[in-house]
């Protein structure tokens, strides 16, 4: 059900928030033992903090989440609950300290289910590389969910909670989203406060929202926006109110579709899926405006170097010495840290910490990571370019369905060009909306993506919700 319909359910009294909770708690003792999207499952925490929202309920001062069961990835700080990253780096770490945003959603008393499952320290596109097992695609099991934030979609797609929370680093909301068939949010850089999310990329990272639809998670998005004095990048120009343009008039938009995201490389039904997508749009009236984007060929290259060495200099704080986990080996200090930061991390996280510090050395950093922040403001002024000639972008997610898991997890080149649609977004601030447009001939989801301009989410919340009304998914039994 919608986030508005389960509001709506527990003030009339149909149900009680515990109710609701148990229910959410149940099937993920039933379902998730073979999808694995959850690191962490809270039921004593989850039912008393139904009981509190209950009792708010009751008395009439409930607020847009009161008593609504969601799950939060396990990047996100929470405090007196284990925060791992999926890493055995951080596998007994228990923050002191909420997030911002888990102060957001306990300020309108939701219900924390759990810690979702995810790529280590959110390094990947499957959500194969975490240390507690990958997670199954809901759809396909011997499919992959996406990444980092696969637990998180996958959570929302088996319906194991109502909403998630989740990370975007480079599509790592997105990209899952699409592959489980549901709404993934990535909001413009800034909007929504980094205080508390684990870093992998500080000026890429961005926390998103994973629902059952665009007015979901316009929804979610009201309750967790704001500005945070604890974030030096948090933002004072968001306008709240997204989900305010749901339901007028959007033949008034001009939509772009970039040439370069249909070119070689994109799966032939992702193809059709999506350009049936911009005919959708086309037959409402909107106006349909050919658009280039022309450095897309040089984005998977500059984000990798770019999020590698903020990763790197991010996780020099993980040595085995102030927190997260120490090896019993070495005879002295540089031995110690050597051997905790080689035994803690994974393979991803070890290569994209090579990566990265080889691009910032003395001799090469002005021919990669220097070339690399060229090429971010050379994406920026494109993407300007394109929004002085309409108001959304459309392209797709991703460039196939949820591939079978081992397909691609050993070849590390293929995997990073899985993400060349939806890196851009990222490198230059944007917010992203994908949702579901179709499905292949295995019955697995097509995304397609709407990109807006810098705090516009509510352009393509509305463009993305009216699309949602009208489209007939076929049935799929998860």
């Amino acid at each position: 059900m919608a986030l508005k319909q389960l509001r709506e359910m527990l003030d009339r009294k149909e149900i009680s928030a515990v109710e609701l909770t148990q229910e959410y708690l149940d099937k993920i003792e039933s379902k998730d033992k073979t999808i694995n999207s959850y690191i962490t499952v809270c039921p004593d925490s989850a039912i008393e903090e139904a009981k509190a929202a209950q009792a708010l309920i009751d008395s009439g001062n409930t607020s847009a989440l009161t008593g609504i069961p969601l799950s939060v990835k396990d990047n996100i700080c929470t405090m007196d609950v284990k925060t791992t990253c999926a890493s055995k780096m951080l596998e007994d770490f228990v923050p002191p300290y909420d997030a911002f945003v888990m102060e957001k959603l306990k300020s309108q008393n939701a219900v924390m289910l759990g810690k979702t499952n995810m790529d280590e320290f959110a390094m990947g596109g499957s959500s194969q590389t975490s240390y507690f097992g990958g997670v199954k695609n809901p759809y396909d099991v011997t499919r992959v969910s996406g990444g980092s934030s696969g637990g998180a979609a996958a959570s929302v797609a088996a319906d194991l909670c109502a909403a998630a929370l989740g990370s975007d680093t480079g599509g790592s909301v997105r990209q899952p989203a699409s592959f489980c068939g549901v709404t993934g949010l990535k909001p413009t850089y800034g909007t929504v406060s980094r205080w508390g999310l684990i870093a992998f990329a500080s000026s890429l990272d961005q926390i998103g929202i994973l629902a059952k639809s665009a007015e979901d998670t316009g929804y979610m998005l009201n309750c967790i926006y704001g500005y945070d004095e604890n974030d030096a990048t948090s933002s004072k120009n968001s306008s709240g109110a997204y989900t305010s343009l749901i339901d007028s008039d959007i033949k008034r938009f001009k939509i772009g579709v970039p040439k370069e995201f249909f070119g070689e490389g994109l799966n032939d039904e992702v193809k059709t899926a999506v350009l049936d997508a911009v005919e959708y749009y086309k037959n409402l009236g909107c106006e349909i405006v050919d658009v280039s984007l022309p450095s897309l060929e040089y984005a998977v290259s500059a984000y990798y170097l770019i999020s590698s060495a903020e990763a790197a200099s991010n996780l020099s704080r993980f040595d085995g010495i102030k927190y997260g986990f120490r090896s019993s080996l070495g005879e002295d200090f540089g031995e110690l840290i050597k051997n905790s930061r080689r035994e803690g991390f994974g393979d991803e996280v070890k290569r994209r910490i090579m990566l990265g510090n080889y691009a910032l050395c003395s001799g090469y950093y002005d021919a990669y990571y220097k070339n690399a922040t060229r090429i971010r403001t050379q994406l920026k002024s494109e993407y300007a370019s394109i929004f002085e000639k309409c108001d959304v972008i459309l392209t797709p997610t991703a460039p196939t369905t949820a591939y079978k898991i081992g397909e691609q997890e050993n070849d590390p080149v293929k995997m990073y060009l899985s993400d060349i649609y939806t890196v851009t977004v990222n490198i230059a601030g944007l917010p992203a909306i994908s949702a579901p447009c179709g499905y292949d001939k295995n019955g697995m989801p097509i995304g397609m993506s709407l990109i807006g301009k810098a705090f516009n989410e509510k352009t393509i919340i509305a463009l993305c919700d009216r699309f949602q009304r009208d489209f007939k998914e076929r049935e799929a039994v998860i």
